[in-house]
């Protein structure tokens, strides 16, 4: 089950790709089931149903880039796709 705070975040970023902190982020990603890793400089972010769902994100920026919110909601937006995909040929 996704969270609110997920959807809400997701949401947000959809509209405006500007001004989203690494907690964000985090929400977002943690929300629809992903695990965050540790890294050195940067975060590995994957699904552990579809591990070829992955991005990483840094650890140390406050705010990220517009080019990290348009691979998160890309990622987010894969990730529905084949949980539709799955859940269609349980049917």
């Amino acid at each position: 089950m996704v969270s609110k705070a997920a959807i809400k975040i997701l949401e947000g970023m959809r509209r405006s790709k500007g001004g989203w902190r690494r907690k964000d982020f985090d929400t977002v990603y943690l929300g629809f089931g992903f695990i965050i890793t540790p890294g050195r400089s940067h975060d590995i972010v994957k699904h552990p149903d579809f591990p070829q769902l992955r991005d990483t994100l840094p650890r140390h920026a406050k705010e990220l880039g517009k080019a990290y919110v348009s691979r998160t909601i890309e990622l987010i937006d894969r990730l529905n796709k084949l949980k539709g995909e799955i859940e269609a040929a349980d049917e």
